[in-house]
């Protein structure tokens, strides 16, 4: 606290850190990004290449994919050069793995390993356990933690009460709670969990910010909610009421506002050896240079991270078989949509024959390939969706990786998917922000990541709070009788 009152930066160590979602916030905010663990090579290739590495530290060494199991948070802090553990960090953050943690993700796990209890033994889901081993050894003066809501109702477990638990007993004061991104200035509905602690010495409690933007949550996103608060005791000391938009506050930041001068991308079906051989790094010009939205200009304009005249990631996903159903669909509708004008298409497809194929001939199964989904629509009734320009998008996930038909670009004239550059937006990474790996990758760090947005909300709050100068000549004082006595 004495170096925090000295004008010098929180310095952070982050775990999980993904290509450094949360760690843009941190950074803007005025913490230091003094050391992070990712386990995946290309969101840890990522973060290196667009963070700093400490002095004195390789580029080499800063962009070492790490395991926070296997990883001993004292080496770590030795190979770079920071001394003892327990000295070197003053935050420790963590976007802890969702997978186990999130209905879908559970879902899955389900289906692969045909036991009903698989999430709970995931290795992931016990992650949250090794995190506290962390904070034992590291001793931080705060700690945020980041997740899905659905940490809240693990197989009726509330796993944050059972962490602020264990910190309370480590000397934290804790809080939790649930913000959606869209009321912090990005244009995406994203409910999230964040968890913050700070050192009970300091004689404060955790506090969240309050929304900077207006926005409608829809009825999935408050049954998301209300869901994931089931196991909740709301007069609970450690939750704190979900931070309230007030009236005057900027309208919530829809998909048009945040895309639109982005390039106009038409050559996967124009020219499709073109879009294959074109590469994530490489530029194109902006759509519009004039009349940019606030938002936009956030984004190039974000320190450090400028973006004049061109920007990269102009790659989409090539399915030239649903160019015409991504044309003719309706904007915000979703897969039953999509199937209905497949169908259409494949009854245009059988009267335009010169014989019309008999129904189950091999002619007709062909057309039927070339222009029909195969997906159930009771199944899968969200796997496609196209993009309501005036709403603020659906949840960005990291299945992106495997295909983005759960986000469909709403100009009709453009009938594709999105591309990584409009994810990226979507999640308020500014433009000037580059991703390792070709486009799966840099989809799937995409949808893992916090939005910078939200995390610079969190960031600031918690700074704010480090900085009061009353707080850190009270925690001082109060350090200082210790000792004496």
């Amino acid at each position: 606290m004495r170096r925090i009152r000295e004008g010098r930066a929180p310095r952070v160590l982050e775990l999980c850190s993904g290509c450094g979602g949360l760690s843009l916030g941190l950074s803007r905010a005025g913490f230091e990004l003094v050391a992070h663990i990712e386990n995946d090579p290309l969101a840890a290739a990522s973060y290196a290449i667009n963070f700093s590495p400490p002095p004195g530290v390789s580029a080499q060494t800063w962009a070492i994919a790490r395991d926070m199991v296997s990883q001993n948070p004292h080496d770590l802090s030795l190979e770079l050069g920071l001394g003892p553990a327990e000295k070197a960090f003053d935050v420790l953050a963590a976007g802890l793995p969702c997978q186990a943690f999130a209905r879908i993700g559970r879902s899955k796990l389900r289906s692969i390993a045909g036991d009903d209890e698989a999430f709970k033994n995931d290795p992931r889901a016990k992650l949250y356990k090794r995190f506290l081993e962390y904070v034992e050894i590291v001793q931080p003066i705060a700690i945020i933690i980041e997740n899905v809501p659905d940490i809240l109702n693990f197989g009726g477990h509330n796993v944050p009460e059972e962490i602020c638990q264990t910190l309370e007993d480590l000397g934290y004061s804790t809080g939790y709670t649930l913000l959606n991104a869209a009321f912090y200035g990005v244009p995406q509905m994203r409910e999230r969990l964040f968890l913050v602690a700070v050192d009970r010495s300091l004689g404060i409690r955790p506090s969240f910010p309050v929304p900077t933007h207006r926005a409608n949550m829809t009825a999935g996103y408050e049954g998301v909610r209300t869901v994931a608060l089931r196991h909740v005791c709301t007069v609970s000391s450690r939750f704190v009421p979900i931070p309230k938009a007030t009236g005057g506050l900027p309208e919530q930041i829809s998909v048009r506002s945040a895309l639109s001068d982005l390039p106009f991308i038409t050559e996967h079906f124009r020219n499709p050896l073109e879009m294959r051989r074109r590469k994530i790094a490489d530029r194109l010009p902006y759509r519009s240079f004039a009349g940019l939205t606030p938002y936009a200009q956030l984004m190039r304009k974000w320190p450090g991270f400028r973006s004049d005249g061109e920007v990269s990631g102009n790659v989409v996903r090539m399915t030239p078989r649903d160019y015409p159903i991504f044309r003719r669909m309706a904007k915000g509708t979703s897969y039953p949509e999509a199937l209905k004008v497949a169908e259409e298409l494949f009854e245009a497809r059988l009267t335009a024959e010169p014989v019309r194929p008999r129904a189950g001939s091999s002619r007709w199964k062909e057309l039927r390939k070339e222009c029909v989904p195969p997906y159930n629509p009771g199944k899968f009734p969200n796997k496609w969706w196209k993009l309501d320009p005036d709403l603020p998008s659906r949840t960005l996930t990291a299945h992106m990786g495997k295909d983005t038909y759960s986000h469909i670009h709403w100009d009709s004239r453009q009938q594709r998917t999105l591309s990584v550059r409009e994810a990226a937006r979507l999640q308020s990474f500014p433009d000037g922000f580059q991703f390792a790996g070709a486009m799966n990758a840099a989809f799937r760090q995409i949808g893992n990541a916090v939005p910078p947005l939200l995390g610079l909300a969190v960031a600031k709050e918690l700074k704010r709070v480090l900085t009061s100068t009353m707080t850190i000549e009270r925690s001082i004082a109060k350090q200082s009788k210790e000792y004496a006595a």
